[in-house]
């Protein structure tokens, strides 16, 4: 009996490794080039520092060289995020073709056919998209050619192993325009920005194609790594009165996004400083999350 227990055992751990070394996919064929021009590599700009740069914008080179990203369990590795400037030797966006880039941020493929889940962003506007390589493309200071990195990422076996089972690319969606209303604008932007991602009820169980369905939808709750090493619990962002930002007027909400002051208190990494983003952009997005139904959800904060 034991032996058959070993032998179950050991069936078992191999079915895992096999299921998780599912981590490539088939890579792009297109031929997509993005469309330069002095307006859209600003517009580009704007999204890039909003919605790329929590990552990889590094405060002490001022460029898209990268940061460690501490909230990976060790027992999965250590990750950190690509440099995105122009350097031939450590610049990602140097080894990818605009068709690539696209192709990353649409379904989270990369240029190797790996699936990056963290880079998916399934339902952006393909203007949006189309501006941000414009930018990385771009001569801005912030995406300079440099060659320092914040580390090599370097996965477990058991990292490996539940990367293969969370690999599940998103369907290639194009023609996707950028919503004009004010509440569809605020929705498009909590999506793709990333609010959702931060204040719901966990990393693992997002759904990028439709973020209203993800576990405790900006409830809040995930505890994060603060750049000072304490951790930080994301806040309830519903609109209930007792726990979320029901009582934040408009111009508190402002506050809180561009300026990280809210009502009560000073916000802490790694929430950011959204300065890219406009005030009408800023409008939409709490328009949008007042039209959500309250979430009864204290969260503790440290």
């Amino acid at each position: 009996m034991k032996n058959k227990g070993l032998i179950a055992s050991g069936l078992l751990l191999a079915g895992i490794i096999v299921v998780g070394c599912k981590t490539h996919f088939d890579t792009t064929t297109s031929d997509y080039k993005a469309v330069v021009n002095g307006q859209n590599v600003e517009h580009g700009k704007a999204l890039a520092f909003t919605i790329c740069g929590g990552c990889h914008y590094n405060h002490g080179t001022n460029k898209f060289t990268g940061n460690p990203i501490p909230d990976v369990p060790g027992i999965a590795g250590k990750v950190y995020s690509a440099n995105l400037t122009h350097s031939v030797s450590r610049g990602m966006t140097a080894k990818y073709s605009d068709a690539q880039i696209r192709y990353l941020l649409k379904i989270g493929i990369a240029d190797d056919g790996r699936f990056l889940s963290y880079m998916l962003r399934p339902n952006i506007a393909d203007e949006d998209v189309n501006d941000i390589i414009a930018f990385l493309r771009s001569n801005d200071p912030s995406v300079s050619a440099s060659d320092q990195i914040a580390g090599v990422t370097h996965y477990t076996l058991i990292g490996k192993m539940y990367n293969g089972f969370e690999a599940n690319p998103a369907p290639y969606r194009t023609n996707v325009k950028r919503p004009t209303g004010q509440v569809a604008l605020g929705r498009y932007l909590v999506d793709n920005v990333g609010c959702y991602h931060c204040h719901s009820k966990s990393l693992r169980s997002l759904n990028s194609i439709n973020p209203e369905q993800t576990k405790g939808y900006l409830a809040g709750g995930i505890r994060f790594k603060g750049w000072n090493g304490t951790d930080v619990v994301a806040s309830n962002i519903t609109p209930d009165k007792n726990t979320g930002i029901g009582n934040y007027s408009k111009e508190d909400f402002l506050k809180a996004i561009k300026h990280g002051k809210a009502p009560d208190r000073t916000l802490k990494p790694p929430m950011e400083r959204f300065e890219y983003l406009t005030d009408k952009e800023i409008d939409a997005i709490y328009a949008y999350i007042m039209t959500l139904p309250p979430k009864n959800n204290a969260v503790k904060r440290i």
